[in-house]
């Protein structure tokens, strides 16, 4: 088979999937999409925790507002209609004290502004109503939280994307990029192609492949260890569906929850430690390259200086059960450390910019021939149909594919 096509797409995740299955649906084009790794979804989408995100978090207005609402209506209605198990079963978000009544009050307004229809704000006594063994002075409840396995939701885009025609190639790592007047040429370990467009949804790697296509990104993929404890099987009685508290408005991170999984299971967790390699899942994984990029990238000491209080209280939490379960209990009082044992662990790509600041929205760059998803965060996940409908919008706008 020829090696041409009219566009390709670089990694298989759920947004790149979801964003070639948009475009299929709207157009007939000849496309690839390249996965360096021997299935999809390896990465971000099959290490997070599940949830259907509400919308509740973000700035109204911002893309990651805009996205998340959309996209959640959107995937709700996909795994209807393809018959993928999720449930919409809501959560908590509680405060355990005083200092926190502000935020959650900021929570709640920007929920109402974001069309949360039915955000409700209980009262200690209510909390029990919800999760019997919950504790706080205060919480919301948000009713459009649900779950699903974005696995099985990504290898669903994936056969939707070969039944329109599009071609995937697993184990396929792109090794350079070469953009010319007529064409991009990728090459991988195997084969090359070549194509009018190309679409960078590389996650972990976006920024390296924005370079190797010569383009600067302009940020750096900084990789955050979030891991995760399992509630024991006689132990998960104490999680109806899910519990969070309230973030910390500096930090792009959710901090320690309990989520019940569409499988039945319960997590809790994660927290978020700097891994020292982009596929760091475990504490020993490290990668000298890698971390002397980081470290000479200058974001990196001005993030660090800002931030490595934190960053110290995560790594000890990583390394202390004791203290993992000490900010369990905060939710949960009646938890101990015997009821939970290690679970998965998933590494974020988060974007750092040259200033020092954790980019917390959606960040996409356009050229003429190329389109490079350089952030996307959570709730990417959720949102990746909505993402999927605005990049493949964008294409058809920008490009010439006919």
């Amino acid at each position: 088979m020829s090696n041409h096509y009219d566009i390709i797409f670089i990694g298989g995740g759920i947004v790149g999937t979801a964003s070639a299955l948009k475009l299929l649906q709207k157009r007939k084009v000849r496309l690839l999409l390249l996965e360096a790794e021997d299935s999809l979804a390896k990465h971000q989408t099959g290490n997070n925790s599940g949830v259907i995100h509400s919308g509740l978090y973000y700035k109204p207005g911002s893309l990651k507002a805009l996205n998340c609402i959309r996209g959640r209506e959107m995937l709700y209605e996909f795994c209807r209609d393809h018959s993928i198990p999720h449930e919409r079963c809501g959560k908590i978000v509680v405060a355990t004290d005083k200092s926190e009544l502000t935020q959650l009050k900021i929570l709640e307004e920007r929920g109402i502004e974001n069309g949360l229809i039915g955000i409700k704000r209980l009262t200690k006594e209510e909390i029990k109503e919800y999760e019997p063994f919950a504790d706080g002075i205060e919480a919301l409840f948000v009713p459009q939280t649900g779950i699903v396995d974005y696995r099985t939701v990504t290898n669903k885009y994936a056969r939707l994307i070969m039944k329109n025609g599009g071609e995937i190639k697993l184990n396929s790592k792109v090794l350079s990029i070469k953009v010319n007047c007529n064409q991009i040429l990728v090459r991988t370990e195997e084969d090359e192609f070549n194509a009018k467009y190309l679409v960078n949804c590389g996650g972990l790697f976006s920024d390296k492949i924005a370079r190797m296509s010569g383009i600067n990104p302009d940020v750096k993929i900084i990789p955050f260890r979030g891991e995760y404890y399992e509630l024991k099987k006689e132990k998960q009685y104490l999680v109806k569906n899910l519990i969070y508290p309230v973030p910390d408005p500096q930090f792009p991170f959710l901090g320690v929850h309990f989520t019940r999984t569409i499988h039945g299971g319960v997590e809790a967790g994660p927290n978020a430690v700097l891994a020292f390699k982009r596929t760091g899942y475990r504490k020993t994984d490290f990668d000298l390259s890698q971390v002397a990029e980081m470290f000479f990238y200058p974001g990196f000491w001005k993030m660090a200086k800002n931030h490595y209080q934190m960053g110290i209280e995560e790594l000890r939490r990583s390394f202390s059960k004791k203290l993992f379960v000490k900010s369990l209990q905060k939710l949960i009082p009646e938890l101990t450390e015997n009821d939970i044992v290690p679970g998965g662990a998933g590494v974020r790509a988060q974007a750092l910019d040259r200033n020092g600041k954790l980019l917390d929205d959606f960040r996409i760059v356009q050229t003429d021939k190329m389109i490079h998803v350089l952030n996307a965060p959570s709730p990417a996940a959720t949102a990746s149909l909505s993402i999927g409908d605005t990049i493949s919008d964008m294409i058809i706008k920008n490009f010439k594919l006919n």
